[in-house]
């Protein structure tokens, strides 16, 4: 009997070989928004994971929507051919059936960053930092950047650029998109009552905050109505007085009624104020809440690392796929991994046939 984990789902139309995903990853070795050949060992290795989905990194819609100098991006043409030449490289060793997105995104106010291994924090004078933006001007802690509050026109603007930056990825060649809607980014900032404090169509009312996403999401919808659209989401903010639960499933409700197929749930990133209960699969009931409250797919991540509960997570109908990260940075072939533990086919690129045994005998062991 095929484990859960290992049964096809369909979303939209478009459908993928098993419920494991690859959640997106920052990477921050881009060139000015471009793939490099760090991406390409990358997202190679990603394509033979044995996840039926691949979801690559946050990718941003403009210059000053990247988290560093190195994120990724596609806002120019030089990003799209770097990311198709990228993907097509991937697809070439890819296993079966497996299908590739990519997650668009801005930073907002969590913008202009040193790189993680270069500290972390806002980039100082001399870095090369620029001004960030965002739904008010809050920073996100003392010591960072004051944003810049998007005006009626600018918000319309970076409608646009959601949607131009959809149009690339899909002259690229992806088969989803995924909206990043989580972590504190700019549209979580929209969405948060604590870093939206507007009085205008764009803040105050949750109606008004969703506004920029369901913006978006109608926008890049019409735009490429063949490419299936997810989204991921903070689901819990875990700061008195932010974004709950509660909010999340009107959210997702919206979302679902404009043809959004499923929702990532994720959680926090907005303030430094929060109080995550980090511990393995510790975001799994948001995705069940989610799930049951809008009646509408939902992918559960978070420090989900071990095969029976990811297994578990899918059979109890927790969640319709687990994404991993980490996991797949320690083990690029963790979906073997997880294949091999169930006695499922394994499904590798010619040159790596001969370690299916040895991958089944450690999971026999």
């Amino acid at each position: 009997m095929t484990a859960a984990l290992f049964q096809p789902i369909t979303l939209d139309g478009l459908t993928f070989p098993n419920r494991v995903a690859v959640a997106p990853m920052c990477q921050y070795s881009a060139d000015d928004g471009s793939a490099t050949d760090w991406h390409l060992y990358h997202w190679m290795n990603l394509a033979m994971s044995g996840a039926g989905m691949v979801t690559v990194e946050m990718t941003d819609v403009e210059r000053r929507g990247r988290i560093t100098h190195g994120c990724h991006g596609l806002y120019s043409d030089d990003n799209e051919a770097a990311a198709r030449r990228t993907l097509d490289a991937a697809r070439r060793v890819a296993a079966p059936e497996t299908k590739f997105g990519i997650q668009l995104a801005h930073a907002g106010r969590k913008a202009s960053n040193r790189k993680p291994w270069e500290g972390g924090g806002p980039l100082q004078p001399g870095e090369d930092p620029w001004q960030t933006v965002s739904a008010s001007a809050i920073a996100y802690d003392s010591g960072w950047n004051v944003p810049h509050a998007l005006e009626e026109d600018e918000i319309l603007q970076l409608v646009e650029r959601f949607t131009q930056a959809a149009r690339r990825a899909e002259r690229a060649g992806f088969d989803f998109l995924e909206l990043h809607a989580a972590h504190g980014y700019l549209i979580f900032q929209f969405l948060s009552p604590l870093s939206n404090q507007r009085t205008d169509r764009w803040g105050g009312s949750l109606e008004n905050r969703m506004r920029f996403l369901l913006e978006i999401a109608k926008s890049v919808r019409k735009a490429v109505p063949n490419l299936m659209l997810g989204t991921r989401l903070s689901v819990k903010e875990w700061v008195d007085g932010g974004f709950e639960v509660e909010d999340a499933i009107e959210v997702a409700k919206a979302l679902k009624a404009l043809g959004i197929a499923y929702l990532c749930c994720s959680s926090g990133g907005n303030s430094p104020l929060q109080k995550l209960p980090i511990g393995p699969g510790y975001q799994v009931h948001l995705a069940e809440a989610v799930r049951k409250g809008a009646g509408i797919p939902t992918r559960a991540v978070g420090l989900i690392d071990d095969p029976a509960q990811a297994e578990a997570i899918v059979a109890d109908g927790r969640a319709d796929m687990v994404a991993l990260a980490r996991a797949f940075l320690a083990d690029p072939r963790w979906g073997w991994r997880a294949a091999a533990t169930f006695g499922e086919k394994i499904h590798p690129a010619p040159q790596l046939a001969r370690s299916v045994t040895t991958m089944q005998h450690w999971m026999r062991g």
